[in-house]
Order: C-alpha cells, then sequence, then structure tokens
C-alpha cells in the first residue's frame, strides 16, 4: 500500500518568517531553498508521493518551480499535522500511512524514513510514531549552548520500556547531573527529529481534537497524541556518521551549511 510524503510549510512562522524560503548553500556552492532541500530529500523514499502541503502563494510557486507537487491549505491550520490532514482529505488518496517531514528538516537522511514507515507498521497498537536520535557530545551541548542563550533549539524526547513516548520538551530532558565531552559517542539524551508517520484514521482523528495545555505551552504539535492518551511510538534510528539539525532559528543557517559542507552535501 502506498505512502504519502507531505511536507507542510507555511511562510508566517513566529520565529523565523519567510523560513521555507531561506536559501542554504552547500558544498558546491549552489544556494537552493529550504523547502526544496527539505522536498530533495523525499525524493529517496521508494514509492512515495511527496507533496508540498501550504496557504502560500509565494512557497506553492516556488516549490512547483523546482517540480514539486503542491496542495494547498487553509491558513486557519495551527500546526504542520492539521495541515497535512486536510492535504490528506484534499488528495482524497487511499493511502497505508501518511509522513510529516517538516519543511525545516533539510539534513534528514533517507533510512529515518524508511525506518519511520517500517516502525509503525511493525507496531500495530501504535497510531503515530516519530523518530528519535540518541545525542553525541556534540549535539548535547549545542542543545545545552542554545538554552544557555535563551534560544529554543531542537526537541528532546523521553519514552517507555515499549518505546511509546512519555514525553517531549524543548528543554534538554531528562536531566543528566553532568557534562559530556563533545566526542562522547552517547548520552542519555534522545532528540527528537521532527518527522511523522500516521495512519490516515488518527490524523484525521487528529484534526477535530482540541489544542491542550501542554501543547500549547511547548509548542508542540506532537503533544496532542499525548494529551488525548493515544500511542505513539518513538522509533530510534541511527546517524551513521550524519550530522542532523532543523532550521528552528536564523542562527541555524550557518551551523546546518557547515554541516552540509562537512558532509559534502552539494
Amino acid at each position: 500500500m502506498s505512502v504519502l510524503i507531505c511536507i507542510p510549510a507555511r511562510y508566517a512562522s513566529t520565529r523565523y518568517p519567510g523560513k521555507p524560503l531561506v536559501p542554504l548553500t552547500g558544498a558546491g556552492g549552489a544556494a537552493k531553498s529550504l523547502i526544496q532541500r527539505t522536498w530533495e530529500a523525499a525524493q529517496g523514499v521508494d514509492g512515495a508521493r511527496v507533496v508540498v502541503a501550504t496557504d502560500d502563494d509565494r512557497i506553492a510557486a516556488a516549490s512547483v518551480g523546482f517540480g514539486a507537487e503542491v496542495a494547498m491549505t487553509s491558513s486557519a491550520c495551527r500546526n504542520g499535522t492539521e495541515r497535512c490532514a486536510e492535504a490528506l482529505d484534499a488528495l482524497g488518496g487511499d493511502f497505508e500511512i501518511v509522513v510529516n517531514l517538516q519543511g525545516d528538516a533539510p539534513l534528514t537522511p533517507v533510512w529515518f524514513l524508511d525506518d519511520l514507515v517500517a516502525g509503525l507498521r511493525a507496531a500495530p497498537r501504535a497510531e503515530a510514531a516519530t523518530p528519535v536520535l540518541r545525542c553525541d557530545g556534540r549535539a548535547l551541548n549545542g542543545f545545552l549552548e542554545d538554552r544557555r542563550a535563551g534560544r529554543v533549539g531542537g526537541t528532546t524526547a523521553v519514552f517507555g520500556a515499549d518505546r511509546m513516548a512519555l514525553y517531549f520538551s524543548k528543554e534538554v530532558i531528562p536531566y543528566t547531573g553532568k557534562t559530556y565531552p563533545d566526542d562522547a559517542p552517547e548520552t542519555p539524551v534522545f532528540h527528537h527529529v521532527g518527522v511523522y508517520a500516521y495512519r490516515p484514521e488518527a490524523l484525521r482523528a487528529y484534526a477535530g481534537w482540541h489544542e491542550g495545555p501542554l501543547e500549547r505551552l511547548e509548542g508542540l504539535e506532537q503533544l496532542r497524541f499525548l494529551e488525548q492518551g493515544r500511542a505513539l511510538l518513538c522509533v530510534e534510528v541511527e546517524a551513521r556518521g550524519r550530522q542532523f539539525w532543523e532550521l528552528n532559528n536564523p542562527s541555524d543557517v550557518a551551523k546546518i551549511e557547515a554541516m552540509m559542507a562537512e558532509m559534502g552535501i552539494e
């Protein structure tokens, strides 16, 4: 059965207006927009239909310009999951799984997406799934540096023995009580990768649930599943030598471009 990869993108970001159209320069000197690089990352998933979901004509025009299929959605969508739900209804397709690849994750390796889909297929109790990546010392110290500077950087996740999510936060959780050198291969902290896979019925139900207090406070859409008592699977993925970072703040542009240069991403 088919997989839909939906890339929700809006222009009016609170922290970084116009973020999807920000150019990122690769190792070879070519500049491509954030939305294009995210769309290109999704192309490696075999057999998936990839769609940019937006309410903005500028993002839609840019996406059509580099060859993407676009689904226009309402400006009333409060987050990317609601936008994916609208896109699913607009497309009217019979999909087994819908993947929400947020438009600020251009460094997402294709195996993150493959492992995510496989994880949800293998966990019938789960209504949705999301990847988590164990932080090395460098990544954890980057999170802590952001918080000390008053910036909101990446999101961290904690989960139970059954791999079902217990909580997600923009704070660094769990508290470790110690520091780790940059070259530490692993720490107890898991970086939440901003990608989701949903069963279509769960995605459609999500749009009808009210935003809860935890989602509102943290600004994390996945907390709506937890506040509704729904099973959200955390799928641990491996970096395989790749660096991963989302573009959350203007300062992240230079950080991501440096990672692209280091990894040889054109």
